[in-house]
């Protein structure tokens, strides 16, 4: 049956990469002593630790506030430490009002994205990019165009602003990557702003994976410019840091004029975050420091475990690895979808293919691997099914 009448920009978005890697298992049989190896989706796959789990279960049972409409822009508490927390970390001055809590970073990104660009307008989003940046735009008829990173998978400005025309709105950036894992330097991020400065656009960065960078201090030293929120726009994810993901908690910083363009928007989609992942989140921000820190040095282990696995494939190219990602080239004459598909059937290995994360047409021999949910043993069953492939 063919729905009528359907919004055509929805009708012409591609299907969810996530859910649709997942209908490749249906039909398929893993033998008990060789399970799926899921490395599809980047995301933690234990519970949050105990202690916050009593957290969360002390304020539904005795904090009736919890369970009713909150301010639209997120709770002050929460706002408030993460604009101390931020200022602190980043060497920066960030006030309460120019944070506002979401309902998880996909959210904080339309919300930032409703507040820049519409229909007919562009956004430049460096390739490989994260594919919902990327289905949100072609949602509302707001154009990517694409700026390819080439070896490192690091941008450059200078490329970047070949791309502006009177239509560009925004430039954004996601350090450390998805799906390529590399992490950009200050430097590079400094060129970024700069640029969009000059011309004019904002430049949005996606921190959602910052608590598993590699390296100590702050990852940048946008922040600490005293006009930082003109047209700087920061992206964060609480579920990632303390494995909230089913409570659905991120946040925007910038300016207090623009976030009150955001609240339009998040009044209308969610009236206000859920109160009990905001209280998770203020919870562990307050008293899981060392605990995360902890979380931390283990996607370290595990992203040396697979650097270390990938470079003893023969064939395999690494692209890039961090945070939660590794990104690929693969061997196999197969092109990408396929040769995923055949992962599935021939190695009990789920993963997507580069053509998820790219314009149509290219990512044919490239793979994203996200290691967040197997550990550094679970790395080494990995490389052994990939060696072990004649496909």
């Amino acid at each position: 049956m063919v729905l009528k009448p359907l919004n055509p920009a929805l009708a012409a978005t591609f299907a969810p990469p996530v859910m649709e890697a997942r209908r490749w298992l249906e039909g398929v049989e893993f033998a008990p002593g060789r399970p799926l190896i899921n490395v599809s989706q980047a995301a933690p796959v234990a519970p949050p630790p105990l202690a916050l789990r009593q957290a969360i279960a002390e304020a539904a049972l005795n904090l009736p506030a919890a369970h009713l409409y909150g301010p639209v822009l997120g709770m002050a508490e929460l706002r408030a430490e993460l604009a101390a927390q931020w200022s602190a970390a980043y060497g920066g001055a960030i006030e309460p009002a120019q944070v506002a809590i979401t309902q998880g970073c996909n959210q904080a990104f339309c919300a930032a994205l409703a507040t820049l660009a519409g229909a007919g307008d562009e956004v430049i989003l460096p390739t490989p990019w994260y594919f919902n940046h990327k289905m949100w735009l072609d949602m509302q008829r707001v154009k990517a165009v694409p700026l390819a990173t080439g070896a490192g998978l690091i941008p450059e400005a200078e490329a970047a602003a070949a791309l502006i025309t009177p239509a560009t709105r925004a430039i954004v950036l996601v350090s450390p990557n998805n799906p390529g894992g590399v992490e950009y330097p200050a430097a590079v991020l400094r060129a970024f702003r700069e640029l969009a400065r000059q011309r004019g656009i904002a430049l949005i960065v996606d921190e959602t994976y910052r608590d598993f960078d590699s390296r100590d201090g702050a990852p940048h030293d946008l922040f600490s410019d005293p006009d930082w929120d003109e047209g700087f726009i920061h992206l964060y994810s609480f579920s990632k840091a303390y494995r909230l993901t089913g409570h659905r908690v991120g946040a925007i910083v910038a300016s207090a004029e623009r976030l009150a363009e955001v609240e339009k928007f998040l009044d209308t989609v969610a009236i206000c975050p859920s109160q009990l992942g905001q209280i998770a989140a203020l919870w562990g921000m307050r008293n899981l420091a060392g605990w995360v820190a902890g979380e931390r040095a283990e996607i370290l282990a595990r992203r040396a475990a697979m650097q270390a696995g990938l470079t003893a494939l023969p064939g395999w190219r690494t692209l890039g690895v961090g945070a939660y990602f590794a990104y690929v080239e693969h061997p196999s004459p197969l092109p990408s979808p396929a040769f995923a598909r055949a992962l599935v059937r021939e190695a009990g290995v789920l993963v997507l293919p580069g053509t998820m994360f790219m314009p149509e047409g290219e990512g044919e021999r490239e793979l994203r691997i996200a290691f967040a949910n197997i550990d550094v043993a679970g790395i080494g069953r990995l490389m052994a099914r990939l060696s072990a492939l004649t496909i």
